[in-house]
């Protein structure tokens, strides 16, 4: 990486080169400002790697082995449906992770092709923000400092721990460590069982794990709308995953090779024992040490960058983006507010829309939504219309042989326009991307209705939703009936 001069000077410096940091690098470049980027990401063998933890040991590297895990389990599990035989089928896990790393090093390489190729100057290091707008960077050669029209804080996040299961690296990891086991865990245990949780869950029992996941809350994946939440627990239960809802964690302790796990529920206290566990109960702003007390800057609880709309801080020319914000830890997300960032900065009015930015669990069946869900709007005094169409029903689901999940769409009672659209089925995390655009230009379930879409696809599971939003739905024995 590149070694700026210490008097050199930029109009923008960005600290963190995740997807939100490098991002808004790339557009500050594209919008012809004199930009910088600076991150302390290494590699295992110590050279210094764009992409934060989304590329490196987050999204990218997740999906892979979500993507490779699946294919072995749809071969081995239902290959015979389809008159497909494998005989001694087996996998090569070493192969598998020698995959994955070389996913995630040839994007790291492009993104540092796309600074090269716009001119932006990266700096290996842990940066730091000092008063007026100047940037400490700290590394193996030493610190220096450099000065900034505007600063861009995109420090990240990391995972949560807790004191019930420390981290040891080796028996106890957090979701780092889940991606590069070198074996197969007998019996692997989870704390959480949120989208980390459920992900890795998913992988390594595909691959021969037995799963359990000890989850605090009582109500299973409460951040979804219930009605999701209800046939997610259902589908993954019968996939094998033992899923503890109300169980707590309260301690662990590593015995011989295995890890001792006391859980309390309704029932009372009991012992897991298991080969391997993932602590997986959230992330935190990664912040602690990256600004300098007397900048001032204000930082709310659990370390949150406290921002407005337009994700400016309470410092001049100081703006902050990505899970170090309010809002979910979400990787387009952070993106999209760096684009914003970066054609504020150089001028322009563009905004977001926080209740446009979709979430996706990519397990087996897919999760998605957008919008508000049914719980909300009824909290909220709202009056809507719902409108739900199964997969079972749809001819692409069949031939692809994964039927399970619907379609929801809650639009407005008065007006029609839909709210909220939630999805647990096939390539869901494809299928929200047509109701974020939907909702975008305001659209009515009644638009939606009258959209003609290409059969046989999935997103005809849409098309119906809409359809049943006013009892209108072709595919069904009995449809609901209305004026």
């Amino acid at each position: 990486m590149a070694k700026p001069a210490a008097a050199e000077k930029f109009d923008v410096i960005v600290i963190g080169a995740g997807p939100a940091g490098y991002v808004c690098a790339i557009r500050c470049a594209q919008l012809g400002l004199k930009t910088a980027c600076i991150d302390d990401w290494r590699t295992p063998s110590g050279e210094p790697a764009l992409g934060g933890t989304c590329l490196n040991v987050g999204c990218i590297p997740s999906k892979t082995l979500l993507e490779v895990s699946e294919k072995f389990a749809e071969i081995r599990d239902h290959g015979a449906r389809f008159g497909v035989r494998a005989t001694n089928l087996s996998f090569d896990l070493a192969s598998m992770m020698a995959h994955k790393h070389k996913v995630v090093a040839d994007l790291t390489r492009g993104i540092a092709g796309l600074f090269k190729a716009n001119g932006i100057t990266a700096v290996a290091g842990r940066g730091r923000l000092l008063s007026n707008r100047r940037v400490e960077v700290t590394s193996p050669e030493g610190r220096r400092s450099w000065e900034a029209e505007h600063v861009v804080l995109a420090c990240g996040s990391v995972p949560m721990s807790i004191p019930a299961a420390p981290i040891d690296g080796r028996h106890i990891v957090d979701s780092s460590g889940a991606l590069s086991f070198d074996q197969v865990p007998g019996r692997l245990g989870i704390v959480g069982a949120g989208v980390i949780g459920l992900e890795l869950g998913s992988v390594w029992r595909r691959l021969g794990a037995e799963v359990v996941l000890f989850e605090a809350q009582d109500r299973f994946l409460s951040i979804a709308d219930e009605a999701v939440s209800r046939e997610a627990l259902k589908q993954f239960s019968a996939q094998g995953l033992d899923i503890r809802i109300g169980a707590r964690v309260l301690s662990t302790r590593v015995d011989k090779d295995a890890v001792v796990v006391t859980t309390e529920d309704a029932k009372g206290k009991r012992e897991e024992r298991v080969d391997r566990l993932i602590v997986a109960v959230g992330r935190r702003p990664n912040t602690h040490d990256f600004v300098a007390e007397d900048t001032g800057l204000l930082i709310e609880e659990w370390g949150m960058i406290h921002v407005d709309e337009h994700c400016r801080t309470n410092l001049p020319g100081v703006h902050a983006i990505g899970d170090a914000v309010r809002g979910p830890m979400l990787a387009h997300k952070g993106s999209e507010e760096g684009v914003m960032v970066a054609e504020r900065i150089a001028g322009g009015q563009t905004r977001i829309d926080p209740d446009l930015i979709p979430s996706v669990i990519y397990t087996q069946p897919e999760i998605a939504w957008v919008g508000k869900s049914e719980a909300q709007l009824k909290a909220a005094g709202t009056g809507y219309r719902s409108g739900q169409f199964p997969f079972a029903a749809n001819g692409r689901a069949q031939a692809l042989g994964q039927t399970a999940g619907f379609v929801k769409i809650l639009a407005d009672e008065a007006t029609d326009r839909v709210l909220g659209v939630h999805i647990i089925g096939p390539q869901a995390s494809e299928l929200i991307a047509g109701a974020v655009l939907a909702m975008s230009f305001g659209a009515s379930s009644e638009d939606l209705a009258l959209t003609i879409f290409a059969h046989p696809t999935l997103s005809e599971v849409m098309h119906e939703a809409a359809l049943a939003v006013h009892g209108r739905a072709v595919h069904v024995a009995r449809p609901k009936r209305t004026p």
